[in-house]
């Protein structure tokens, strides 16, 4: 049997005026964005309708926009009975995903994400870090340069987003060096990203504490479908099991190759991204070709779903 897998997007698929058709088309849709206004001490319904973008880009700003973006999508299609057999998300969507799949509430997820967006950002105010793309090269070439490289401070691997585009992530002195070392070992480019901190590095140790504070202090349910998650790439259905995986994420590369190559070995034939942007699309797209991918971000995306 072929199954559907529902993929929740992360940092970076934010854009001024998401959201917007939803909240002003559908009543449960705004319910949740109401209630995010209540939660945060800014107005995410201001700032994700009408930017600007600069406050939206902000990692206190951007995770919560999307994470209520594709949480509302979502709703809406679990309403027509569009259901997936497997879920993932991207970094930041993972949350989205466990809301869908069950294992937290809406508001559970959205106070969790409170605490990661916010502790992230503190942890990017006080190191000095950053983030690169690594073209040309794969993730075991990139690793052996890493493993065997005399570059000192703290730089890894961050994303696993394809099998030729792989973020490092670190101290800024060290990811910069790491640029040019893997230059010389090959890599086709290598682009330093403008995120403002390392996320996926133990450069987010701070957050990765406090958010595993809030963790224990939160009742997760079993799901209704399987999660892939990012530390693994691998699924589960056992509460306790993703939450540990769910607490490592801040701090390990999320293995996204891994995660959509185990989907399609486990009989995913349907990829669909649920939420603002097309990132994950064409991420998947990159992993395999061969396979189907499409997006729900809008009213009008919803209004195709029969």
């Amino acid at each position: 049997m072929s199954k559907t897998a529902f993929l929740f997007p992360g940092q970076a698929s934010q854009y001024v005026g998401m959201g917007n058709d939803l909240y002003n088309k559908i009543d449960d849709c705004r319910k949740l964005y109401d209630l995010a206004d209540e939660i945060f001490d800014f107005s995410l319904i201001n700032i994700s309708f009408n930017g600007p973008l600069t406050e939206l880009t902000k990692t206190k700003v951007t995770q919560p926009a999307i994470f209520v973006h594709s949480v509302a999508i979502f709703q809406e299609l679990e309403k027509k009975g569009y259901l997936p057999n497997v879920v993932a998300g991207h970094s930041l969507g993972e949350y989205s995903a466990l809301v869908a799949a069950g294992v937290l509430s809406f508001e559970a997820g959205l106070k969790l994400v409170k605490i990661r967006s916010e502790e992230m950002q503190a942890a990017t105010e006080n190191s000095e870090g950053t983030m690169a793309a690594i073209i040309g090269l794969d993730y075991n070439e990139i690793l052996a340069v890493m493993q065997n490289s005399g570059i000192p401070g703290i730089c890894q691997i961050a994303n696993y987003n394809s099998q030729q585009q792989i973020v490092i992530s670190g101290e800024v002195a060290a990811v910069q060096s790491m640029m040019m070392e893997l230059k010389e070992h090959g890599a086709k480019r290598a682009i330093e990203l403008p995120v403002g901190g390392a996320f996926h590095s133990p450069l987010m140790e701070s957050a990765r504490l406090r958010l595993q504070e809030a963790l224990n202090e939160t009742d997760f349910n079993k799901p209704k479908y399987p999660i892939y998650s990012n530390v693994t790439g691998t699924a589960t259905s056992e509460p306790e099991e993703i939450k540990n995986r769910l607490n490592e994420q801040l701090t390990e590369p999320v293995l996204w190759v891994d995660t959509i190559e185990n989907m399609v070995r486990e009989g995913v034939v349907n990829f669909v991204e649920v939420g603002p942007g097309n990132v994950l699309q064409g991420l998947v797209r990159r992993i395999n070709n061969q396979i189907s991918t499409s997006g729900i971000a809008t009213f009008e995306d919803l209004e195709k779903i029969s």
